[in-house]
């Protein structure tokens, strides 16, 4: 009898333990080819950040940034806040796979290719945490990406919400982060540098597959009216080239600027 995709998803989902998720998710992975597709079969989602055993969770205005990462600890909680984003990332990926029913086989390849590229992410990440000596769990965290995973059941939000929109602040704040660490004077440095470049590479093909499933939802919406109903703000500065690679047009990123200047006006 043949293995079942969301019955298998549903496990990993809920499965806490890094190292077994991974290991499950490496098994799944390897039999997509053979999987059945029961697309009838309950949905149950995982209703609290399974990082929560883990991590201390509490609200981003408290969390701590330092200004310079010349130390090893400045350095461990850097590198940490990244790991972080990467993580929850793997948890937004299967939760699209898992959720939404009913869809071409194309997405739920998509979504697990992109399940597997943050599972890559964070093990380069967690490595240089762990040559520091931390871990992941070792400070504390948000839960940004999961509540808008849990505020958005909606495919079309969910697909323009989190996968076209805040998943794109992460190319738009990448170039501040790399030069961050160019200013640092941190031996692990051109490693880092390195691990954000495959980060960026392989984050502007995940927001293009966020472009591409929200505009297979046919919402007729523009983009800006769903961050806004969200009351979703955009950073002062886009990133035009890697947006305009994900499937953002000029037009469209002339609007967003509009709109960024207006949301923060009305703060």
């Amino acid at each position: 009898m043949r293995d079942e995709f969301f019955a298998s998803l549903e496990v990993i989902l809920h499965t806490s333990e890094i190292q077994k998720r991974f290991e499950l998710f490496d098994e799944l992975y390897q039999k997509m080819p053979d999987l059945s597709f029961d697309h009838s079969s309950s949905i149950y989602p995982i209703t609290q950040p399974i990082y929560q055993e883990i991590c201390k969770i509490i609200h981003p205005t408290k969390i701590q940034r330092s200004k310079s990462i010349h130390s090893d600890c400045a350095m461990a909680a850097f590198l940490h806040s990244i790991a972080h984003i990467e993580y929850s990332a793997i948890d937004l990926a299967l939760d699209a796979s898992y959720r939404f029913r009913n869809l071409p086989s194309e997405f739920y390849r998509d979504w697990i290719e992109v399940a597997r590229e943050e599972i890559t992410h964070f093990k380069m990440l967690r490595a240089l945490l762990q040559s520091l000596g931390y871990d992941y769990g070792d400070f504390a965290v948000h839960s940004n990406l999961f509540d808008a995973m849990k505020a958005t059941p909606n495919f079309a939000d969910r697909m323009a919400l989190v996968h076209r929109g805040m998943e794109a602040n992460g190319l738009d704040a990448n170039p501040f982060v790399v030069q961050k660490v160019e200013r640092s004077l941190h031996p692990l440095k051109d490693q880092i540098l390195e691990v954000l470049a495959v980060i960026l590479r392989d984050e502007i093909s995940h927001v293009a597959r966020g472009d591409r499933w929200w505009r297979f939802s046919k919402d007729p919406r523009k983009f800006e009216e769903i961050l806004r109903l969200y009351a979703y703000s955009l950073p002062k500065v886009l990133n035009i080239d890697a947006r305009l690679q994900c499937g953002f047009s000029l037009e469209e990123l002339d609007r967003l600027r509009a709109y960024a200047l207006h949301s923060r006006s009305t703060l």
